[in-house]
């Protein structure tokens, strides 16, 4: 289990980000990524700041709005603001530019930006965001990133999928495998929850491995977020 507190980070004043993983100038050789998940920061960036023009390539990058709206600019001619309900993905494939400001000149904004390795490399660069109703994942899993093309999330170039759920408390949800050979990444966004004997709070995470469907069971309200994803 990784505890919320075991967390790296660095605030730098306009910034504010907790890593799950090794990012930036903070290493630790256990917390190197799970499976092909390799980055999973948790963001608060405040008025008006934000991060300028930098370059990506060959990486899968989501993009989750908590709280605020995040103002995203690319080379391939995107310029759009997300706001809380709404994902966006962004296949960097053989290279491109962009930047991401808070939206806002009065508050915060909260947002998870996680990478997954890709599938297939140096692709066309691509952009897309979508629009979830919260509503869709009370006590149930929503999904919105998808490996498949059909569904109703933004797809992914990868065999992985995010699914955001809204529990209630003692509600008990089963989430299925995907694909064989995936693994789950439990992220608990908001609340608590129980995972086979091991109590979650806010921010706590566990990843497993080996599965075919994990139950989980709130012990009060809870926000949860699964990605699943290849584990080689």
């Amino acid at each position: 289990m990784h505890q919320a507190a075991g967390r790296g980070g660095a605030n730098f004043g306009w910034l504010n980000s907790k890593h799950s993983f090794s990012f930036g100038h903070y290493y630790d050789p256990e917390k190197i990524g799970f499976g092909l998940l390799r980055v999973l920061n948790d963001d608060q960036v405040q008025p008006g700041m934000g991060f300028g023009e930098h370059p990506h390539d060959n990486m899968e990058i989501v993009s989750i709005p908590l709280r605020g709206a995040l103002e995203h600019k690319d080379s391939t001619g995107t310029n759009e603001v997300i706001r809380r309900g709404e994902v966006q993905i962004m296949s960097a494939g053989t290279g491109l530019r962009h930047s991401e400001y808070n939206h806002s000149k009065t508050e915060a904004v909260e947002f998870l930006q996680i990478w997954v390795m890709p599938k297939e490399r140096n692709i066309q660069p691509r952009y897309e965001q979508k629009m979830f109703e919260v509503a869709d994942r009370e006590n149930k899993f929503q999904t919105v990133v998808s490996a498949d093309r059909g569904d109703a999330g933004v797809w992914i170039n990868q065999d992985a999928w995010f699914s955001l759920a809204n529990m209630q408390a003692g509600t008990t949800l089963e989430y299925h495998a995907k694909k064989k050979g995936n693994g789950a990444y439990v992220f608990v966004l908001e609340g608590s929850l129980e995972i086979a004997g091991q109590k979650l709070g806010r921010r706590d995470a566990i990843g497993i491995s080996e599965y075919e469907q994990v139950s989980m069971t709130a012990s009060e309200g809870a926000e949860v977020l699964v990605i699943d994803v290849p584990m080689n």
